[in-house]
């Protein structure tokens, strides 16, 4: 008899146990939620288990059931930004979440170059010790993870941003991040999603990439490894998917550089990669990316190709991209270690396009247009307003051809907003290209301080070829 008291127990506490309200490691105490939107809350609980949800914010109760599956799903509305806040959840038992701030929520994805942080040798963030407790910035860091299928949870946990927690997070989202926090006097919460060396394939839905034939050709040109994924979708199932509940104000990129090998294909699978996160979230949230950094390659303009893909993914709308060119000091590093101002860049593009605080410098010119006026080449630019310059005696890393295509270095004259370029080799202009190398670094710049994105205004074939 005692013994079958003693089983009834242990089969009755199982029960409870597989009843109990289970949550999923995005929610938890310390987060941030995103400010004045429809949030979701999500989890697991027994089957038909009645689950009471209260928000302390406006002292609000909410009522769902689980369903057959075991899961449930709540919408609630965020208030303004504030806190600290909790949210309790009532059912067979009961979860206290503490400490919760309403604020801004960005990802913070792509690969090396957004993961490397103070432990991969960002020394430069042991300046901010200092600071960090005037800041309100939570993060939430993914592990490196992969899965066949979409996810619906991933491990992990809020913490506040300090000098322990940040050594393991991305020097480019917190500078971010920061500048965010400073600028808008809000709560930032920064989601880290990233994973050196992946390339973009592993960050997009696989069947996207197997239902392209130009995208499914190009990843089979991404060589497996031992250190990162190259299956389409791998990283998207495991580390992208299981957020997509989770209210975000937008997404913060910076890869590219293992995407050498099929260049020319990546400005479509960047707007299939962008089309799918915001067909997930069901928000066409804005999508903020670094251009990839001057650096020798082992091929010929393989890295001028990514970036002159990178401009072109402008086109899909709410997007923007800042160019990094002059914040490089050597080009055998294929991670600069100038974080701060990339992350203070990317912050100005989302604080006046997001947000709309006026800045006045915070979008390189971009190349507009070409024409011909005698022996000269005029390129006219966007976002150079106020106007161009040379920072030095002579321009660098311009270069102009007749209809020989043999390009040859080039002077340029500047008239506020246009350049006009020439050289005495080229007596009828059909080309110009500026900083189209993997690791040239030139010097044009606006008069407000941010350099020219690179371009070229012909469409001839590129030497991709192994440098010799």
């Amino acid at each position: 008899m005692k013994q079958y008291l003693f089983s009834l127990i242990l089969s009755l506490f199982a029960l409870s146990l597989q009843a109990a309200i289970r949550l999923p490691g995005v929610l938890g105490s310390n987060m941030v939620l995103q400010q004045q939107s429809t949030t979701k809350l999500w989890g697991w609980a027994g089957p038909s288990e009645k689950i009471k949800i209260t928000t302390s914010w406006d002292g609000k109760t909410i009522e769902t059931s689980a369903d057959g599956n075991a899961g449930w799903q709540v919408n609630i509305q965020t208030p303004k930004a504030g806190g600290p806040y909790t949210i309790t959840f009532q059912g067979q038992n009961k979860i206290v979440l503490e400490n919760i701030l309403i604020g801004e929520v960005w990802v913070c994805s792509g690969q090396s170059n957004m993961e490397w942080n103070y432990n991969s040798g960002i020394k430069s963030i042991k300046d901010e010790f200092a600071e960090l407790s005037k800041l309100n910035i939570r993060f939430f860091n993914i592990p490196k993870t992969t899965s066949k299928t979409p996810q619906d949870n991933v491990e992990g946990s809020w913490a506040a941003c300090d000098s322990n927690t940040i050594k393991a997070f991305s020097a480019v989202g917190y500078y971010f991040g920061k500048n965010l926090n400073r600028d808008l006097n809000v709560p930032i919460g920064l989601i880290n999603s990233n994973w050196g060396g992946t390339p973009a394939e592993v960050w997009t839905p696989a069947d996207l990439v197997e239902n392209n034939t130009t995208l499914k050709e190009a990843a089979t040109k991404n060589n497996p490894t031992v250190w990162w994924p190259v299956a389409p979708g791998y990283a998207y199932n495991a580390m992208i998917a299981p957020l997509v509940n989770y209210s975000i104000a937008g997404t913060i990129w910076y890869q590219g550089e293992s995407n050498r090998e099929a260049p020319l294909s990546y400005t479509e699978l960047m707007n299939t990669m962008i089309g799918a996160w915001r067909k997930a979230w069901n928000k066409d949230f804005p999508f903020y990316y670094v251009q990839i950094a001057p650096y020798k390659y082992d091929k010929y303009n393989t890295g001028a190709l990514v970036r002159e893909a990178q401009t072109k993914t402008l086109s899909t709308k709410n997007t923007g991209m800042v160019v990094i060119s002059d914040l490089v000091s050597d080009t055998l590093n294929i991670h600069p270690t100038n974080k701060k101002d990339v992350g203070l860049r990317l912050a100005n593009l989302a604080l006046v396009e997001t947000y709309g605080i006026k800045k006045e410098a915070y979008m390189s010119p971009l190349f507009k247009s070409f024409t011909i006026s005698g022996d000269n080449a005029v390129i006219d630019f966007d976002h150079a307003e106020a106007g161009l310059m040379v920072k030095g005696k002579l321009s660098k890393e311009i270069f102009i051809a007749g209809a020989d295509k043999v390009f040859y270095p080039a002077t340029v004259k500047i008239k506020e907003n246009k350049i006009f370029v020439s050289s005495k080799q080229v007596k009828v202009p059909a080309a110009v290209r500026y900083q189209f190398s993997n690791a040239g670094i030139g010097n044009l710049f606006s008069k407000t301080g941010l350099p020219v994105a690179p371009f070229r205004t012909d469409n001839w074939e590129v030497d991709t070829s192994k440098v010799k």
